[in-house]
């Protein structure tokens, strides 16, 4: 795979598996424009880690109507003429849906998405990162992010393994998964060029690239 024929290349993994810091060192080595969820914006995320069953259909409503207006925008702008880096997948509401609604709101959930098709492009590549809910627990409780501190782990466990299930069965795109609990793609410029590397010898729609630990 040459990434430099990419247009459109997607970054994803659950919260605190490092897809922002990864989307935006790629989008300043290959010169794309860059577009990130925008968690900050949405008003109900912070009550939803503190009482998920109350704020989870809010909460995923709110992000629904988010990404129509981000691709909305990216199309107007510049029609993904140019090369895109993006920290999540326009598909991503039906998984956090899965596992944070009850089956009453999914249903519902599905039926607006059915009425407000996304008709999101394919990505050209998706990069998922692979991390066990332990370690994104760690990470999370270490970054201090205000809003992530109530997060739940059984939460986290059961969005982890969701991840492991989607990706499994997703077929729109080449998917290079990677393990990423022992390596640094925020901050080692070696890791970093060594996962670029990987991704130019990828020769089939799914492979993996796995570090192991020192």
């Amino acid at each position: 795979m040459n990434l430099e024929r990419c247009r459109y290349i997607v970054v994803e993994g659950p919260v605190g598996a490092g897809k922002t810091s990864l989307a935006r060192n790629m989008a300043t080595r290959l010169n794309c424009s860059l577009m990130l969820e925008q968690p900050e914006a949405n008003p109900f995320l912070e009550k939803f880690y503190e009482d998920t069953p109350r704020y989870a259909l809010s909460t995923q409503l709110f992000f629904l109507l988010q990404r129509r207006h981000q691709l909305q925008l990216m199309r107007q702008e510049n029609g993904f003429s140019q090369s895109v880096v993006s920290d999540f997948l326009f598909e991503k509401g039906q998984l956090f849906a899965a596992v944070a609604l009850s089956e009453p709101e999914h249903g519902l959930y599905r039926q607006i998405c059915e009425q407000m098709p996304l008709d999101a492009p394919a990505p050209d590549l998706v990069i998922y990162l692979q991390v066990s809910p332990e370690v994104l627990i760690k990470r999370i409780r270490q970054r201090g992010n205000t809003l992530e501190q109530n997060i739940s782990e059984d939460y986290l466990r059961r969005l982890a393994e969701r991840y492991m299930q989607f990706f499994h069965e997703y077929d729109r795109a080449p998917v290079m998964i990677v393990n990423s609990e022992h390596i640094d793609l925020a901050n080692s410029i070696a890791d970093f060029d060594l996962l670029l590397t990987r991704i130019d010898q990828m020769r089939s729609a799914r492979e993996y690239f796995n570090v192991g630990a020192s």
